[in-house]
């Protein structure tokens, strides 16, 4: 599914107007869709208060609320600054019967305040998705009013309870507090850059039309939203086509799960080469390689110093092993040529989880990967890494890189420039900073442009991690993974992401479609954990068994 900005979601309302797709026809889906998604969770004889703005967001709540009207429940509409002497949908509203009170007459906002306090869905369509400017006056009251009045409801509701109750999906129960639904955005989220206004008000649902904005999937905003829905309100695809970022989704992920073939036998699904572990990091080395068998990779190798071999053995029943040079549990360069010897009939190579960053190590990154690196001193007397093409005679499957595979990357020079190897780059934003040279906060500030800039630059497959991953392609496309979870937020869950995506790459995906199926998959595996678990407490070895429940998930097999 695409993801738009602001200014691309009127060119395509524009577009859609002139084929002759209406302004008031696009308006009457919108407002049909958000009462669709009330009444199908019981709306007859419920209480609705929807907040009514100036612009089409505030015709698109007039028409929710006279279909809410008419679907049994019993609506309120609260008006702030509209132009209402030509405005249909507010004659319609009206015609039906509905209360209408304007702001403006409201002293004190005793009104509100009593609507508030009574009602059990109130529906933001104050401001859409093209507001920006700071909110002041008596918008601001209205939202501090709303906000107060939710809180207090919230207090009551719990001042009296002995035991937690879990909640399930949001619905309306007897006596609770209200459930805020925005229409397309909460009033004040910045829907481009994923800021909000102080005065912004939490949704609990948000349904917006079309395609999700790209400041949905930014924070702070995107925790504002609560659950997402997608609403068609008829625009047709086809005038979309030149959007290039979307965000996956079960549908589009289900086309690139590997076939599994009843008459498969474990080469068809590929061989992993994961070089992984460090004294101080062997369980990352046993994560990454676990998770590489999850996703379904038919043999899964584990090219470790030998000093960990007894550690990883006794956790690992079916992985194998090629033991590598090392000293005192730390890979030296010597073992690029040994891993270069045995890497024939691979088909993925993960580089990276738990190495360390003994220098030693970081020359053995470079030797692998064919990169020469040599010191020289400048004129200023500062030692510097430069790098070259090493020629090799034994060429490199497809490879992620990850962790200290990306750190080794990052004390080499211009390293990009002569990284000729199909690969997957695979940096959280911390990492992604010392690639770059930058801060964190130049990299979260803009973490879709950040991740294509960098996947343009190195001319690889990035996947920058975090709530909300983007993958970028060399070549343009980017997607979004939708999956946000504080079960994530663990340490391991890296290595898990880049076994997964390595264990894909063996079974022939491509480097693009492995990383947004791999990191689809631990996203989903992630959610399964914090729905069967809770999100605190969660370690990254439970997402492993949750894997192949990812994969059924989708698949339905």
């Amino acid at each position: 599914m695409k993801i738009v900005t602001v200014q691309q979601m009127r060119a395509l309302e524009q577009a859609a107007d002139a084929q002759g797709l209406s302004y008031a026809a696009m308006m009457e889906r919108a407002g049909q869709a958000v009462a669709s998604w009330i009444t199908r969770r019981g709306v007859v004889g419920q209480q609705v208060l929807v907040l009514v703005g100036p612009g089409n967001n505030g015709g698109d709540g007039l028409v929710a609320a006279r279909c809410l009207q008419e679907a049994g429940a019993v609506v309120s509409v609260y008006c702030w600054q509209r132009e209402t002497s030509e405005d249909e949908n507010w004659s319609r509203a009206l015609s039906a019967g509905i209360p209408i009170f304007l702001s403006a007459e409201d002293g004190r906002y005793a009104k509100l305040r009593r609507l508030v306090a009574d009602t059990d869905y109130i529906l933001d369509a104050l401001l859409g998705t093209g507001a920006s400017r700071p909110i002041t006056g008596a918008l601001q009251d209205i939202l501090a009013v709303v906000r107060q009045g939710i809180e207090k409801r919230r207090a009551r509701q719990t001042s009296d309870v002995l035991l937690p109750v879990l909640p399930a999906r949001p619905t309306v129960r007897q006596g609770a507090a209200p459930l805020v639904v925005a229409v397309d955005v909460p009033s004040g989220l910045n829907c481009d850059t994923g800021a909000v206004d102080a005065a912004t008000l939490p949704a609990d649902v948000t349904v917006t039309f079309a395609y999700p904005k790209m400041g949905q999937f930014l924070f702070p905003g995107a925790a504002y939203l609560g659950e997402l829905v997608v609403a068609d309100i008829g625009i047709p695809a086809r005038l979309a086509k030149s959007v290039d970022l979307e965000v996956s989704t079960a549908g589009s992920i289900r086309s690139l799960l590997p076939r599994r073939p009843m008459d498969a036998h474990k080469g068809t699904f590929g061989k992993v080469m994961v070089v992984a572990g460090s004294p101080n990091y062997t369980g990352a080395a046993c994560l990454a390689a676990r998770a590489a068998t999850r996703v379904g990779a038919g043999l899964v190798t584990l090219g470790i110093a030998g000093l960990l071999h007894p550690i990883l053995a006794g956790k690992l029943s079916e992985t194998t092993f090629l033991l590598l040079p090392h000293d005192m549990g730390s890979l030296v360069p010597e073992a690029a040529g040994s891993l270069l010897e045995n890497l024939g009939g691979y088909d993925a190579l993960l580089l990276g989880p738990g190495l360390g960053r003994e220098a030693e190590t970081v020359e053995f990154v470079a030797r692998l990967l064919s990169l020469s690196v040599a010191e020289k001193k400048d004129r200023l007397g500062f030692v510097a890494s430069t790098v070259q093409r090493m020629e090799t005679g034994s060429p490199l499957p497809p490879v992620v890189i990850d962790a200290d595979g990306l750190n080794a990357l990052a004390d080499i020079e211009g390293w990009h420039e002569c990284l000729h190897v199909p690969a997957v780059l695979t940096p959280h934003p911390g990492e992604m900073a010392r690639l770059l040279r930058c801060t964190v906060a130049d990299v979260e500030a803009n973490r879709v442009e950040v991740a294509r800039r960098a996947a343009r630059q190195w001319q690889t497959v990035v996947v920058l991690k975090g709530a909300y991953s983007v993958i970028a392609s060399p070549e343009g496309p980017a997607c979004i993974n939708p999956f946000a979870s504080p079960a994530l937020a663990t340490a391991g869950t890296g290595d898990v992401l880049a076994g997964a995506i390595a264990g894909l790459l063996a079974q022939g995906l491509a480097c693009f479609e492995a990383a947004v199926l791999g990191t689809y998959l631990h996203g989903l595996a992630g959610q399964i954990v914090g729905e069967e678990m809770g999100v605190a407490g969660a370690v990254a070895s439970d997402l492993l068994t949750r894997l192949p429940q990812a994969i059924r998930h989708i698949s339905g097999v």
